[in-house]
Parts: structure tokens; C-alpha cells; sequence
């Protein structure tokens, strides 16, 4: 381990290596930090933290531009709410996964500023912002309802800034890489070459422009969200913890100005608050962050999460989906054709080869592999718990993360922790839920 990279908690060496490539890539003398929440991540590790003089890095910002989590501590006591009721109010209005079911449109100012957006090729993604402002998506992002310590309700989501900061950030990943932002380019692996923007450069002030607008909505979509929340409730907030952890922020570190990227880290300066979540069935905290000899090591950085020890795949398995023609008779028949088959030359369906009934298009799930989460179990244990889940899957079950209080433990002397959350309602996307602007 470098002297410049500072590792809370036990080093994963995948995480340790890709943030070790970044820094030396970069061609400066880069200050580096793991939350204890970190893991591997594209070409920057998640819960890495990087301080640079003069460059900004598209990938460490992540495609998520400007997620977080935004906490509200309402009016009302928990214990004075029909928790399912509110629940099954916030999964019918509120939007997971990807499209909008409800009809009730978002109007905000930050709408107004994409449209007028400075760097150009963001007001081309106008319509996209429009359509998706307020929605949450997939992954681990959540809307929650929380108890503290004290009876009183919170409400808690994690999102970012959907299709509008993903396009953002591949259009700036093209750009690193010679391209202009309309050109496709790969993704690459898990490991791929960090690329990066000199901020004295037109595009790299391009980007931070474009990150702040990215960031700006995220912000709004949270506020809208918990807002949308609280009038379900019919409550109001009396407090409000907001934080990105996906952002490049301009610092000052040690008499340097740096451009400090967090990328699944939360920004912990002395008296900053920040809202720490966990998993589907366990604990959130606000916390506050503490000036120390190690707070200035960490960069005034602490965790914005417990951080995964399985990743999707591993947890939920893996499943094929293929289209057949499959017969109608189903109930007495298992025939198939190829989904290639044509139909008919009068346009009906072809026949089934077996009884001769006609067919219908299907889509057929096949598992290749289990996943070494029981899916099942956990419903059961969440729901004992009395906790009113609302989605989910076994990619987000709690077991797929570390313990919160060690990742806290890690970083004792950096940050204080001032409310413990325990959650009584929890609103996913469903495991089906198809959503290409995940985390």
C-alpha cells in the first residue's frame, strides 16, 4: 500500500489495484483514499475517493452522476402510520425501474436549465430528462420509511440522475478517449483504463459544467421524491440531511486546491451531516463528520453504504431469456419452434408440429445458474421483522452487503453518528424490472 492511498478497514486488492492504476495514470501526484465500504467498480473503485490538481475522470464520477441520499425527519411519529396502506400508496404513485407509470408530470426550474444547457449535446437529452425526473429506477435505490431512536418517522431514498447523467457520462468518456460526444464507444471491462479531462481545457470545463447540471438534477428528483412522500404521509419536515456521493468536488486539502472525486463516498467535512444507508431489512444513521488526523487523511470522506460482498450475478444467479413459438394448447402440449419460424402467408401463426393448434410468441426464462441467495427466506426474515417491503430481489438482500457497524467502525474518529434508522417500509423495483441507468 502507498503512503498516498489511505485504506480504512481490510483492503480489497482488486479495489486497492484499480485505485492505485488511476492515480498513477493520471500523470499527478494524486492523494488517494478507500472508504471500508469499497469494492470493485468501473475502472474506479466504489467507495473510492481521488484528489487531483488538475484532472477530472468521467468513470470516477461514475455514470450515476450526483446520486446520494437524501434523509427527511417528518412531523409525525411512526407509530401513528398505517404502514401498509403508505406503502402500497408510495409503490403506486412513485416510479421504479425504467418508464413512468403514473401520469403526474415534474415541473421544476432545473428542466428550464437543461434546455438552455450550456455544454450543447445535454439539451438533446431534454426529453429524456423531462420523462424521468422523479423516477428512481432499479438497483439499490429505494424510497424507505424509517423510526429513529426516538419514535419519529423519516423518510429516506437513494437515487441519481437516471438516463440524463449516464448519456452525460458517455458522452464524456468518448470525449477522453478522442471522440466527440455523440460517437459510441465501448464500455470495456470491469478494469478498463481510467480516462481523464484536464479541467484547463475547454473539455474539461465542459464536463464539470455538465456534471454540476447532472447534479443539480438528481438533486431535484430526490427533493421531489421525499416531497411526493411527505404529501402521501401529509406530514412535513422538520430536518434534512442531502448529500450526492457520485460528484468531483473543487477543495482545499492540505493548502492545495483539489478536484476530489467521490465515487460511492459520501463528503464528510467537520459539522457536515450525511444520511448512510444499508440494506433492504437493516439500519440507516445520520451521521456528522469530525475534523481528526485521519478525517484529513480520508480527505473529509466516509462511506455512503455498507458495500457489497456478493455482486448481482452471484447472488440472484443467472438466467437466459429466449423468444419461441410455443404452443397455444399448452396445458396438454409442450410444443416449440424456433422463434425464427415464419408465419403463415395468409399472417396467422404457424401450427404446432405436435397437435396442430395454432401458436403464440413466449418468452422463456432458463436458469443457468442458482443464485446463493434464497430469495424466499429473506421475504420471510424481512417481513418478521415487520418490515412493509414493496419490490426487491435477491441481488439487494442484505446478506450481499457487509455489516454497516464495522464499515462504521472503521472510520471511528472521522465521523459521529446521531441517528440510528430503522426501517419500517422499503420500496425497490421488483427483480424483473429492467433498468439500464442502474448504479
Amino acid at each position: 500500500m502507498s503512503k498516498d492511498v489511505v485504506v480504512f478497514g481490510p483492503a480489497d486488492d482488486r479495489s486497492l489495484t484499480q485505485l492505485q492504476t488511476c492515480r498513477t495514470a493520471s500523470g499527478e501526484d494524486a492523494r488517494g483514499v478507500l472508504c471500508a465500504d469499497h469494492h470493485p467498480g468501473y475502472s474506479m473503485p466504489i467507495g473510492g475517493v481521488l484528489g487531483f490538481e488538475y484532472k477530472v475522470m468521467p468513470a470516477g464520477v461514475g455514470f450515476d452522476i450526483g446520486c446520494g441520499n437524501c434523509a427527511a425527519q417528518t412531523s409525525i411519529r411512526a407509530d401513528d402510520v398505517d404502514v401498509a396502506s403508505v406503502m402500497d400508496e408510495i409503490a403506486r404513485v412513485l416510479s421504479f425501474g425504467v418508464g413512468r407509470k403514473n401520469n403526474e408530470r415534474v415541473d421544476h426550474e432545473i428542466i428550464d436549465r437543461i434546455a438552455h444547457a450550456h455544454v450543447t449535446p445535454q439539451r438533446a437529452l431534454l426529453s429524456l430528462a423531462r420523462d424521468q425526473l422523479g423516477t428512481i429506477g432499479s438497483g439499490n435505490h429505494y424510497v424507505d420509511l424509517f423510526r429513529d431512536e426516538s419514535g419519529w418517522l423519516w423518510v429516506g431514498v437513494h437515487f441519481g440522475s437516471r438516463g440524463f447523467g449516464h448519456k452525460t457520462c458517455t458522452g464524456f468518456l468518448a470525449v477522453a478517449a478522442g471522440k466527440t460526444f455523440q460517437d459510441r464507444t465501448s464500455e470495456g471491462s470491469m478494469d478498463s483504463a481510467p480516462l481523464y479531462l484536464d479541467v484547463r481545457t475547454p473539455s474539461g470545463a465542459d464536463y464539470i459544467e455538465a456534471m454540476c447540471l447532472a447534479g443539480a438534477y438528481a438533486h431535484a428528483g430526490r427533493a421531489w421524491v421525499v416531497d411526493r412522500v411527505l404529501r402521501i404521509l401529509g406530514a412535513d419536515a422538520v430536518d434534512v440531511v442531502h448529500n450526492h456521493h457520485n460528484y468531483a468536488w473543487l477543495e482545499e486539502h492540505g493548502g492545495r486546491q483539489l478536484w476530489v472525486i467521490r465515487k460511492g463516498a459520501t463528503p464528510a467535512f467537520p459539522g457536515q451531516r450525511g444520511f448512510v444507508g444499508w440494506s433492504m431489512g437493516e439500519d440507516a444513521v445520520i451521521v456528522t463528520g469530525l475534523d481528526s488526523p485521519q478525517s484529513q487523511a480520508a480527505l473529509y470522506s466516509t462511506v455512503h453504504g455498507a458495500g457489497r460482498v456478493m455482486s448481482r450475478s452471484e447472488a440472484a444467479g443467472r438466467v437466459k431469456v429466449r423468444r419461441l413459438w410455443t404452443c397455444n394448447n399448452y396445458r396438454q402440449c409442450d410444443g416449440r419452434l424456433p422463434i425464427q419460424t415464419p408465419q403463415n402467408a395468409d399472417g396467422s401463426n404457424p401450427r404446432c408440429q405436435k397437435c396442430q393448434s395454432k401458436m403464440r410468441k413466449s418468452r422463456i426464462t432458463e436458469t443457468k445458474r442458482q443464485g446463493k441467495v434464497d430469495w424466499g427466506r429473506v421475504q420471510a426474515d424481512v417481513k418478521a421483522k415487520r418490515i412493509e417491503l414493496r419490490g426487491g430481489g435477491a441481488d439487494e438482500a442484505p446478506e450481499v452487503y457487509k455489516r454497516l457497524t464495522d464499515v462504521l467502525g472503521y472510520h471511528e474518529g472521522t465521523i459521529r453518528i446521531d441517528h440510528l434508522l430503522t426501517p419500517i417500509g422499503v420500496a425497490m423495483a421488483g427483480a424483473n424490472e429492467f433498468d439500464p441507468y442502474k448504479d
